[in-house]
């Protein structure tokens, strides 16, 4: 343990000695633990808006896919079938992988969900085109 972690350690073992932590608001629930931690900062408030209007992000609905197919992959016996499946991962790796830190395609059926969810409108000349996300934008 460095001094630093020594020296907090000690600190908050004062602290609760003298009954600073005692009665505080939600005192014996359970922490409730966002999922988002690994998310940089800056996404986490868009990722919430989308998560609380019930849209689920193409990339994401692609990750569950890939579990599912390494879940049944695992779990099958049949060569031929463990072929075709390892084909499809490899094609849905391959697709992960190309939109991982590049412009990020959005299909147009879910860019008119998140408008409809959020109440947005869009503006003439964008309607119909292809829409990319870029992480910056986020």
């Amino acid at each position: 343990m460095s001094l630093l972690d020594t020296l907090v350690e000690q600190r908050i073992k004062d602290a609760s000695a003298r009954g600073e932590f005692n009665n505080l608001p939600g005192q014996g629930a359970p922490l409730l633990m966002e999922d988002d931690l690994l998310t940089p900062e800056e996404h986490r408030v868009a990722n919430r808006i989308l998560k609380n209007a019930g849209l689920t992000p193409p990339a994401v609905e692609s990750l569950r896919h890939l579990r599912t197919l390494r879940h049944e992959l695992a779990q099958t016996a049949n060569e031929a079938e463990q072929r075709r499946l390892r084909a499809r991962i490899l094609a849905l790796d391959l697709t992960l992988e190309s939109a991982r830190g590049h412009a990020m395609r959005v299909p147009e059926s879910y860019r008119q969900a998140m408008l409809e969810k959020l109440g947005a409108t869009e503006k003439p000349e964008t309607s119909g085109q292809s829409h990319e996300c870029r992480r910056q934008a986020l």
